[in-house]
């Protein structure tokens, strides 16, 4: 064989060799591209369904804790407020239509309240310590 026939075939064969490479990249993109967008798809549908959970989770919650707030199912502390209310709505117009003169209703009010106070003063105090002189008990 001739030299230039020789070389005419390693150029084919590199030639071929080059588009069966360019046909293997293509083909690894190509690869590569479907993976990446299987993988966004994938990963749309799992972050659907997690909102979706998380949403629903939220929305428990919510409803958990407006029944706790609300008290559907317990009265307690709405009645015992409401009641507090009505004591001092009662005292209000007790004071309002009291017999007595301002300045002897406002004297009374502070003094019961001066009362009430030395009383849970001494009940929640703790007691005096006095030093010991000795003659204490004798």
């Amino acid at each position: 064989m001739s030299p230039g026939i020789c070389g005419r075939r390693a150029s084919v064969r590199l030639v071929k060799s080059l588009f069966n490479l360019e046909v293997i990249v293509n083909k690894f993109l190509k690869s590569l591209l479907k993976t990446g967008v299987y993988f966004l798809e994938q990963s749309d549908r799992v972050t659907t369904d997690m909102r979706d959970r998380v949403k629903d989770r939220v929305e428990d919650l919510t409803d958990r804790a407006g029944q706790a707030f609300h008290g559907q199912q317990n009265h307690t502390v709405r009645n015992a407020i409401c009641f507090a209310a009505g004591i001092g709505l009662g005292v209000g117009i007790g004071v309002l239509f009291a017999p007595t003169s301002g300045e002897e209703t406002r004297s009374s009010i502070s003094d019961k309240v001066q009362d009430m106070s030395d009383r849970v003063r001494e009940r929640f105090s703790p007691p005096e310590k006095r030093p010991a002189t000795g003659t204490e008990g004798k």
